[in-house]
This record gives structure tokens, sequence and C-alpha cells, in this order.
């Protein structure tokens, strides 16, 4: 294996470790360590104890492998506590299959192939490990390549955590529904009923829903806003509902409304 890569998956190994153990010791281990699969492998009464016992364990070889010097003993830990995680992992599938595996995070993710091959990949990284210098060497010897490893490898084992999901993949995909929506593109010309029917959607007009007394009055457009009125009544008396709604988001989170007192008419 060559040198300064071995070298490299010491730095990839300790950074998923270190996180993985600093996971198991925030406010929200306990809730997710009874959500995960462990509870099923060591019952309600120990589960806690057990999930903070392997964030320990992830800490200390974390630190191990960072720190001077590189002993194959820390290698031989690491291929050890991988495939135990691949065990750990069969056994969540057969016997908790929509239980997450409390790894990396404290969202509730079923197990499926992408933790199993998080696992393989974290399992090849420590069996190249085995009799490597320690890694400042690898940068020493080749920085740049060193830090494209880095990267990538991270990149690639966060993309294969379902459990990280909602930090990256999710608004990833919020932003291509936004860019490829066919409102997104094209002439800037919304239908009004496309308008009316976020509008209902909406919580603005959900929390005045009660106090109309109209159907649509009357609409106008400023800028980057339809606006849309109704009559309505509170019990300060008559008044006009101006909602906003958004021409180019598509959708409703971003209405807002106004109750503007209708002027009182003028003495006769």
């Amino acid at each position: 294996m060559i040198e300064w890569f071995a070298g490299a998956q010491q730095l990839v190994l300790a950074g998923v470790l270190v996180w993985a153990g600093t996971v198991k010791f925030r406010a929200t281990a306990p809730e997710a360590a009874r959500r995960s699969a462990l509870r099923k492998l060591v019952g309600e009464r120990r589960v806690v104890t057990a999930y903070r016992a392997v964030g320990t364990a992830e800490l200390t070889l974390g630190a191990l492998l960072l720190a001077p010097p590189m002993l194959v003993i820390e290698s031989y830990a690491a291929v050890a506590l991988f495939t135990g995680m691949l065990g750990y992992l069969v056994y969540a599938k057969r016997k908790a299959p929509e239980s997450g595996c409390g790894c990396l995070g404290d969202k509730q993710t079923p197990i499926r192939g992408r933790a199993f091959a998080r696992t393989a990949v974290l399992l090849a990284a420590a069996l190249a490990t085995l009799g490597a210098a320690w890694w400042p060497a690898a940068l020493a010897d080749r920085p740049l390549a060193t830090v494209a490893v880095l990267v990538a490898e991270a990149a690639l084992v966060v993309a294969l955590s379902p459990e990280l999901d909602h930090r990256w993949l999710l608004p990833l995909r919020r932003w291509r529904v936004r860019v490829r929506h066919p409102l997104a593109t094209g002439p800037t010309v919304v239908p009004l009923e496309s308008s009316v029917q976020r509008l209902q959607k909406s919580d603005a007009y959900r929390s005045v829903a009660g106090l109309l007394r109209s159907d649509l009055l009357d609409w106008w457009e400023e800028g980057e806003w339809r606006l849309l009125t109704y009559a309505a009544t509170t019990s300060d008396g008559q008044v006009t509902a101006v909602f906003a709604v958004p021409l180019r988001d598509h959708g409703p989170a971003d209405v807002r409304v106004a109750l503007v007192p209708d002027p009182e008419p003028a003495p006769a």
C-alpha cells in the first residue's frame, strides 16, 4: 500500500470516530439510543449506557489514531471495531430493520445498503493503516494528494450516511426543485388561480379564515408580490384582509397577511 495513502486513512478514521463518539454524548443521545437497534441487542435498561460506552471507545480510538506514535495495535483495534459494526448491522437488519443504527447522527433512519457500504469503506480504510507510519509523514510527503483523498473520502462517508441527509441532501433537493420548477424559468406569468391555491394552503390564510366575509375582491402586483384582498370582520369592525403571495417562491410558507381597517364613511 502506498505509504502516504495509508497515512491519510488514519485521519479519515480518526475524523469519523471522533464525530461518531461526540454524537453519542449529545443531549439528544439517550433518545437516539432508545430508538436505535442497540436497544434490541442490550435491552431498554442498558441501552443508554451501552450507547455511551461505544462512544467512549470511538473517541478513545480516534484520539489514539491522531496522537503519536502510530502503533499497529491501533490499526487492529480499528479493524476489530468496524468488523463488529458490520456484525451489528447484520443483526439489526434482521431483528430491527426499521430502527436506526445510531452511528453518526441522532436522526432515525432505517438500516439499508448505504450503512453497510459505509462500514465496508471504513473497514477497508482500517485495513489500509496496518503497518503504516504516523499520518504527518503522509502530509509531508504528498500534502495536496493527502488533502484530496481526505476530502473525497469524507464526502463519500457523508453520502453513505442517511442520518446526515438532512444536512446536505434535503437542502440540495429543495434547491433543485426551486431551480427546475416550471415557473422558475420562462415568462413570469403566474396564473391568478395558482396564487389563490397557494394562498388557501398557507398558515397566513388559515389564521384569519374565520374572519373572512367575501370571496376575492381585488388583486394587483407589486414587484415580486401579488396582493389579494378579501373583506373581513373583527371585533373592532369591518376590515380588509390583504394577502401578499410571492410570485417567484412556489411554496405557501412565505405568504403574509395584514388586516387593514376600512375607512369610516364621511358624515353627511
